[in-house]
């Protein structure tokens, strides 16, 4: 399949509403619903490939309208291009548009769910290839009361999650009750990210995390908003530290490489820019010796069809977890074999991405261009 172009690429708009009704993070921001959207991309011998995109208002700097405001920008000059050649597809659009990794990331998982289905393989083998391990799933704890907190790590539990990534606000009495509730009766196997989003200064987190007991195990994600605050605290505990809204790209994993500055990092597919770039920053980690946990903002079916491929690349020593966000979102948008098993799935083995997209659902575009 020698000739293969981009011929059309037709943009969709979902709101997703949360799930829980609202979600809560630190800095008292509260989520109600999600602005996805989706890219098919269509080449001139009719292969559709899909990518999704839907952001997490107040929390990463996208938003859906900025993020179909991008693809308009970009859309246009990739048409007549290789979608198998993605790399130079990401340098074509780097070249339209500077950051806007939100809205490059849609594009780039479809090209790579075209390019699987042209040479009839799964994205993760194209990735590199799939492990043989089941990746194990981790939900999403908003901010919540002692009791609140409880309530949720038992509720993912019984439904046989060994995963937990539980927000907590910025005051640090408050986050202290809600990380001992959380991990009240920890089982062996169990994993938690306490993931205060940036929220807390490195005041606040010191003064947390001495009230908490020495033998709780968890892991503090994202614990300062800055990259000097988050260093500052690193070297004063000996809580292992991740970085998450700060490991955006190469040239952030090169620097906390460079500092020694974590110990692992969250890698977010829509805000690193795809597959492309989440499989270059997937290898760096790798070299460091940094685990992993591979997520997104979060997302419906096809953001988490791409979750999934990528996590299922990362050997079992290097990856915590993959985020399920379909979790988080009312509705069905594609479907697929990524059936979660007592807390654990794997990627499919169906060309591309092996997702089919409920038009139904997802209705007609609301932008096309050609």
């Amino acid at each position: 399949m020698a000739d293969l172009k981009i011929a059309k690429i037709d943009v969709f708009q979902l709101d997703l509403p949360y799930s829980g009704g609202v979600y809560y993070l630190s800095g008292g921001r509260e989520i109600t619903r999600f602005d996805a959207t989706f890219v098919r991309v269509t080449t001139n011998n009719g292969i559709e490939g899909w990518g999704e995109s839907t952001p997490f208002d107040q929390y990463i700097p996208s938003h859906g309208l900025g993020i179909r405001a991008a693809i308009a920008e970009i859309a246009p000059k990739l048409i007549g291009l290789d979608p198998r050649k993605v790399d130079r597809l990401n340098d074509a659009m780097d070249a339209v548009l500077l950051g806007n990794e939100s809205a490059k990331s849609a594009i780039d998982v479809a090209c790579w769910d075209v390019f699987g289905k042209s040479v009839g393989m799964p994205v993760c083998d194209l990735l590199g290839g799939r492990t043989d391990n089941p990746l194990p799933v981790i939900s999403s704890i908003p901010v919540a009361d002692e009791q609140g907190t409880r309530k949720k790590v038992e509720k993912y539990r019984a439904a046989g999650f060994t995963g937990f990534s539980v927000k907590i606000g910025s005051d640090p009495v408050a986050s202290a009750i809600q990380v001992k509730a959380a991990l009240e009766g920890q089982r062996p196997g169990e994993h938690f990210l306490i993931d205060a989003n940036g929220g807390m200064t490195v005041e606040s987190a010191l003064r947390m995390l001495k009230m908490l007991p020495n033998d709780l195990d968890f892991v503090f994600e994202a614990p300062c908003a800055t990259y000097r605050e988050s260093i500052s605290l690193r070297r004063r505990t000996n809580v292992p530290i991740i970085f998450d809204e700060l490991a955006s790209n190469e040239t952030t994993i090169a620097q906390f490489i460079a500092d020694d500055a974590v110990d692992g990092v969250g890698l977010k597919v829509s805000p690193t820019g795809g597959l492309t770039k989440g499989r270059r920053v997937r290898d760096m980690c790798m070299a460091a010796g940094y685990t992993m946990s591979v997520q997104d903002t979060t997302g419906s079916d096809i953001a988490f069809a791409a979750i999934v491929h990528l996590g299922q690349t990362i050997p079992a020593r290097n990856l915590r977890c993959v985020l399920e966000s379909r979790e988080m979102c009312v509705g069905q948008t594609a479907d697929g074999e990524f059936n979660v098993v007592n807390g654990v799935l794997t990627a499919p083995t169906a060309p591309g991405l092996g997702v089919t997209p409920r038009m139904d659902v997802l209705g007609e575009p609301v932008a096309t261009y050609a």
